[in-house]
């Protein structure tokens, strides 16, 4: 299998520029109502760039890569749908309901994203780091579906531009060893 900190994909600037995207809407960089304002990122650079990505990593036989490719593109997809299906009324969801169909959604995705978190504690720090504050955002968003808090919403932002950092970071060690360079250290791992 190919390392994880040189495979030549698409894949981390499609995770940057949607997280980039989500965590400047959390930060208030547009207004609150104007959910679906990083949509057209999310979508279609995002969840394509990453399905795209997952793909590419089964194809050349780096299974783990792929899984996780694949988990982040269905992150990133199933958050696009349902921020399309709530603002068009898609699903059927009544307005009562949609803190709850949001609180569905996070603790969903919390599981998946913390079992992933553990299960590459033997991959390089900086992956661990990233896994572990996409955890703290997905957290710090549901705390603020059950104690609305715009405080709350901006932290959340600022976490997800920290993970965000932590992803450039990364792309630009592996950017650096398919362009003949040196890695950048990525940290040891928790586990080994």
């Amino acid at each position: 299998m190919q390392p994880l900190t040189v495979l030549p994909s698409p894949a981390p600037t499609s995770f940057n520029v949607g997280s980039v995207a989500l965590g400047l809407a959390l930060v208030g960089v547009t207004p609150a109502t104007a959910v679906g304002a990083p949509l057209a990122i999310i979508l279609a650079a995002t969840a394509v760039g990453l399905t795209i990505a997952a793909v590419w990593a089964a194809a050349i036989g780096a299974s783990a890569v792929a899984g996780i490719f694949g988990i982040f593109a269905g992150f990133w997809l199933s958050y696009a749908v349902l921020v399309f299906g709530l603002i068009h009324g898609w699903f059927g969801i009544t307005a009562l309901a949609v803190v709850d169909t949001e609180k569905l959604f996070l603790i969903a995705w919390l599981v998946i994203i913390v079992m992933l978190t553990l299960a590459t504690l033997r991959l390089p720090l900086a992956f661990t780091v990233v896994f572990a504050l996409i955890d703290v955002a997905l957290l710090l968003l549901l705390i603020n579906t059950f104690h609305a808090s715009s405080g709350l919403t901006k932290t959340a932002g600022y976490v997800v531009l920290a993970f965000a950092a932590i992803g450039v970071y990364l792309f630009f060690g592996s950017a650096s060893v398919a362009t003949g360079g040196k890695a950048l250290p990525p940290g040891k791992p928790v586990l080994r």
